[in-house]
């Protein structure tokens, strides 16, 4: 067990109103866990302090050589006011794939868990109960040596901040238009495409704001080698439902794992759904949605959970799936995975942890 020091605000925040809109990433609580770590002597000095600014020295080695990396996961308050977490085990697992990848030291699971738990619960006032609502969790590790020179930093900061948020989409559940990117590309295999980590999302920011100029709310990215295989969305991976097949790409290295992703997996088989994890070209959409039997499109992911896919679009081409609205299987995986993160749904073993 960690021994996490605690040191309260002695200026507390108002708590969001509750008509408050809590738009996503920006309202911020009281409180954030910090813990140090150092070569020769490993992660020491868990404490949960008052949310505050950190200092850092202008050659901090995260600035000059992007040694960092970060996760997000979310709690719930259920009907009967407890706090839960949905799956931290897999986030955790994943942060440590990142941490090897990029060479930060790894941080034991239960350690981890443990700084989660604890800075939740000393927040707990802050995790909302309004329906679409939630407590976003956002660890992360920044290298901090002052020095400049291409090598694994000798020191981290291990921090977890806490944001309440609602809908990441504005428009909630409502289906959302995807602009599938043919002139950048993002990952490739045997890069960081799988690692959680800000160079990922940095090289999406051009293809994201010419998307958002065409009214799209996000980019689809295809794979950076033959420029055909779909990839994955830039804040979710992507399903496919053709002729009664539940597809999405098969992780190849260049694509996020993500926990939504596996949860819906999960769910599908268990209903009785042909799943395929493979690759899937972009001409093979398109021809689903010509001949019909492009059923539904979703994305998955933490922030969003399951948002509908209404219209892709690619070079000059724009196919609307369906009706554009919401699809029968992405409403119901959305609803199931939410009563489940809300403890209304009973769910695979292991799927909830309480925050006590």
């Amino acid at each position: 067990m960690l021994n996490i020091r605690i040191e309260k605000t002695k200026n507390p925040k108002p708590l969001p109103a509750a008509d408050d809109p809590l738009k996503f990433g920006t309202i911020f609580t009281d409180h954030m866990f910090i813990m140090n770590y150092e070569t020769g002597k490993g992660w020491f000095d868990p404490r949960v302090v008052p949310y505050q600014k950190i200092e850092l020295d202008p050659s901090a080695m995260v600035f000059h050589y992007g040694q960092e990396m970060f996760e997000g996961l979310k709690a719930y308050r259920s009907e009967d006011g407890k706090v839960l977490l949905f799956r931290p085990d897999k986030n955790i697992e994943r942060a440590n794939n990142t941490n090897r990848r990029i060479c930060i030291p790894e941080i034991p699971e239960d350690i981890f868990l443990e700084a989660i738990k604890t800075v939740v619960k000393v927040d707990e006032a802050w995790v909302p109960s309004k329906p679409d609502t939630s407590l976003y969790i956002r660890p992360f590790i920044i290298a901090t040596d002052p020095y400049l020179g291409v090598r694994p930093a000798d020191t981290y900061l291990f921090m977890i901040i806490l944001s309440p948020v609602g809908p990441y989409y504005p428009e909630g559940l409502n289906p959302v238009k995807i602009w599938i990117e043919d002139e950048y590309v993002r990952a490739v295999k045997g890069g960081i495409g799988e690692a959680k980590t800000g160079g990922n999302y940095v090289a999406s920011l051009a293809s994201q704001v010419k998307a958002h100029e065409e009214g799209y709310s996000q980019v689809l990215w295809l794979d950076g080698i033959e420029r055909k295989y779909i990839e994955e969305v830039g804040a979710m991976n992507i399903f496919f439902k053709i002729n009664g097949t539940v597809i999405t790409p098969k992780l190849n290295g260049s694509i996020l794992p993500g926990v939504t992703r596996d949860s819906c997996i999960q769910l599908c088989k268990k209903w009785g759904l042909t799943v395929e994890e493979k690759k899937i070209s972009v001409d093979e959409v398109f021809k689903a949605a010509e001949d019909g039997t492009l059923e539904e499109v979703w994305g998955t992911g933490t922030a969003a959970v399951v948002s509908p896919v209404s219209h892709l679009r690619w070079e000059n081409k724009v196919s609307k799936i369906k009706d554009g609205g919401i699809g029968e299987l992405s409403k119901k995986l959305y609803e199931n995975i939410t009563g489940i993160q809300l403890g209304k749904i009973q769910g695979p073993d292991g799927w909830i942890e309480v925050v006590k």
